[in-house]
């Protein structure tokens, strides 16, 4: 007869089967690392005293109107400044600034792939890491490094050093743009150099025909509007020899952008994330301007005998520059033989009304139906019967192209010399040297 083995459980049975009570339960376990708050990483920035507050800052400043990136949506060429994601592709690219021959032509290879043409400046443009780590590190600008000019593709850089190089992000944009030979079908970038090297040398002359000329004079013939960083850097402009040495002043490497256009804001419209220097408003209202100097008058700059508007040191340095444009202006006038050359605003449209005495504005007084119907001078490519009524263009000299561009250089920093005295100066004073009277 086979055994038989019968296994039992340890636990005592009651009546019908029902399970005893169980034993007290063990020690409890050591407790885990308490998560992080995300919302407490957040607060860093979004609060009232800094998102908030540089939100309504920003919208007080140009960069947040969004006219021109409505105007340049879609066009690779202006989008590494007009576009917010054309500013980042640059920057993250690298992108290279040269003149390449291809095709058959000169390209400039300074812009951005076709979806990368869009957005309106924003807080991404300038922090493109925000909200990747949601960490302090998101704020980190999306470039500091040396920027090459376009102007010169890429044969000449800015290279703010001051506060780890956050200048050079302004750089990016505040940079004057190329000049081209106009009458080159391979656009041909201007050869900047044969301005001064060869002054006498014709620039342009229609009684020779338009056809072996090296440029199109034209109603917007200019470097466009930011020329502030080249200037501020010292690098650029046509450096024609002269009495005065080309040199910088201190702002040149012991300032930042920031230092003065982002300082502790004022009353109004000033300082912070505007980007003002002074309150927008009283400017527009009255020509009593309040600037504000607060990033000036600090330790290691101005603290000691602090700067104001009615300070000698600012009057006079602006006064004495906008005597040497006014010089500038007349001796390059003076080829019109008894019509100026340069344009002239006296309308509230003039971003630069006030800079000279006569109100010029940086373009030359040519013909055009659209931006400028009421223009003395023929636009020697347009074969309207409008244009063709106006007299035909004076005759131009290297030197006196140079004497353009350095005119709209120093017109177009805006600031009358107080980005850098010295190097604006010297371009000023060289430039009316070099050129020749006209009769004057």
């Amino acid at each position: 007869m086979a055994a038989c083995l019968m296994f039992t459980s340890c636990t005592k049975e009651g009546p019908q089967g029902l399970t005893g009570p169980a034993g007290k339960d063990g020690t409890n376990g050591t407790n885990g690392t308490n998560g992080k708050d995300a919302n407490e990483t957040c607060k860093i920035c979004h609060t009232a005293t800094v998102v908030d507050r540089i939100a309504v800052e920003f919208q007080q400043s140009k960069h947040s109107w969004g006219a021109a990136a409505f105007e340049e949506a879609g066009n690779t060429t202006c989008a590494p400044c007009h576009e917010q994601k054309g500013l980042v592709y640059v920057c993250q690219n690298n992108t290279s600034a040269e003149f390449l021959f291809s095709g058959g032509k000169w390209v400039n290879q300074y812009t951005v792939a076709p979806d990368a043409a869009i957005g309106e400046i924003g807080c991404w443009t300038c922090h493109s890491s925000l909200h990747t780590t949601y960490g302090e590190s998101d704020i980190a600008l999306t470039s500091t490094s040396a920027v090459p000019m376009t102007m010169w593709g890429g044969a000449k850089t800015i290279n703010l050093t001051a506060d780890a190089g956050s200048s050079n992000l302004c750089a990016r944009c505040h940079q004057p743009r190329p000049m081209t030979c106009g009458n080159d079908p391979a656009g041909r970038l201007l050869n900047y150099d044969s301005l001064k090297n060869f002054p006498n040398v014709v620039m342009y002359d229609s009684a020779e025909g338009a056809v072996n000329k090296y440029v199109k004079p034209s109603y917007r013939m200019h470097i466009h509007y930011g020329a502030v960083a080249a200037v501020v850097a010292g690098v650029g402009g046509i450096e024609f020899t002269g009495t005065m040495a080309y040199g910088n002043s201190p702002h040149t490497n012991a300032a930042s952008c920031s230092d003065c256009h982002m300082a502790d804001p004022m009353t109004g419209i000033a300082g912070g994330h505007s980007f003002n220097v002074r309150n927008a408003r009283e400017a527009a209202l009255s020509s009593s301007t309040t600037w504000n100097f607060n990033g000036c008058n600090v330790t290691d700059c101005h603290a000691a005998d602090p700067l104001s508007k009615t300070h000698a040191t600012w009057i006079n340095t602006r006064a004495g520059v906008k005597t040497l444009l006014d010089a500038l202006a007349a001796k390059i006038n003076a080829c019109g033989l008894g019509h100026d050359i340069l344009h002239r605003d006296a309308s509230a449209t003039n971003l630069w009304w006030g800079i000279t005495s006569n109100n010029y504005d940086g373009y030359l007084d040519i013909y055009s139906s659209s931006t400028n119907p009421a223009g003395y001078w023929r636009d020697p490519y347009n074969t309207s019967a409008a244009n063709l009524a106006k007299p035909k263009f004076p005759k131009l000299l290297n030197v006196q192209l140079g004497a353009i561009i350095n005119f709209q250089f120093c017109l177009r920093e805006y600031s009358l010399g107080i980005h850098n005295t010295e190097y604006v100066t010297a371009l000023l004073t060289n430039t009316i040297a070099a050129l020749p009277n006209f009769g004057l």
